[in-house]
């Protein structure tokens, strides 16, 4: 895989509180990732941009919920996000500060 592609498969590190109580019980992270990523390519691009180890990975399809926008009817974008486990003592560094 090129570099490039790597860049474009994580869009962003999703951060909530379902996801941080993910991630303090079973070492897990989630991002959004593109709507064309696959397991293999979110692999990839995790372990080459963090240098960590990965365990596995879960996608999930999001779909976009129905809303009224000014009384009229829309819909929200459909996403992706995906849920990595990295091996047990390794985490993921999303500011680039050094840990002391």
């Amino acid at each position: 895989m090129n570099k490039n592609r790597l860049y474009q498969v994580l869009l962003s590190p999703r951060v909530t509180e379902k996801t941080a109580r993910v991630g303090d019980i079973s070492n897990q992270y989630v991002f959004e990732v593109a709507p064309d990523a696959n397991k293999a390519e979110v692999r990839a691009a995790v372990e080459a941009l963090f240098e960590v180890n990965v365990e596995s990975v879960r996608i999930v399809n999001v779909k976009g919920k129905t809303k009224s926008f000014r009384m009229r009817p829309g819909k929200r974008n459909d996403w992706k996000k995906a849920y990595v486990r990295v091996q047990e003592g390794q985490t993921l560094d999303f500011l680039g500060a050094e840990s002391a």
